[in-house]
């Protein structure tokens, strides 16, 4: 992401879940009602996935609640499934690539880019129960890592005898 964008939510579970192979931006259809509530941070990715139906892209599961003072003569459907606008030569890759055996397709954040709200999606494998075990392995570490480094002691020389 450049200067210009601004985070909103994070898919952190994706990145525990998948091997992330290729990361892409994409653009995303939405209704106002849906674009008030995102401002005001009421976004939940977690169990989001994209879906290729039909040659196009769409993002299944991804959680916009509506705010209290939504409009009267609008339903808002807080898990509405909502298409996500790429090239088709990017859409027609990744089709290919999700047919390969393993892959699929997950949404890691979203975020602002100009004034528009863009999905950051990755082509993906879903990780086995002992790379896991090695994610969780590495993150402890860096934890303690952390923690050790804050903590430092520091040794003055012991005065002479």
């Amino acid at each position: 992401m450049n200067k210009t964008s601004s985070h909103i939510a994070e898919n952190r579970r994706a990145r525990y879940e998948y091997h992330v192979e290729e990361q892409y931006e994409a653009g995303m259809v939405l209704a106002g009602w849906e674009v008030k509530a995102i401002r005001a941070g009421q976004v939940q990715l977690t169990d989001g996935y994209v879906l290729i139906k039909g040659g196009e892209l769409y993002l299944i599961g991804c959680r916009i609640n509506a705010l209290r003072s939504a409009s009267t003569h609008v339903s808002p459907e807080a898990d509405r499934t909502k298409k996500l606008l790429m090239k088709k030569d990017e859409i027609r890759r990744l089709i290919g690539k999700v047919e390969q055996k393993g892959f699929t397709l997950v949404p890691l954040n979203l975020h602002y880019k100009g004034g528009l709200v863009k999905a950051e999606i990755a082509l993906a494998k879903g990780k086995a129960q002992h790379d896991k075990r090695d994610t969780e392995r590495q993150r402890d570490w860096d934890r303690e890592k952390q923690r050790l480094m804050r903590h430092k002691v520091t040794r003055t020389p012991a005065s002479g005898s």
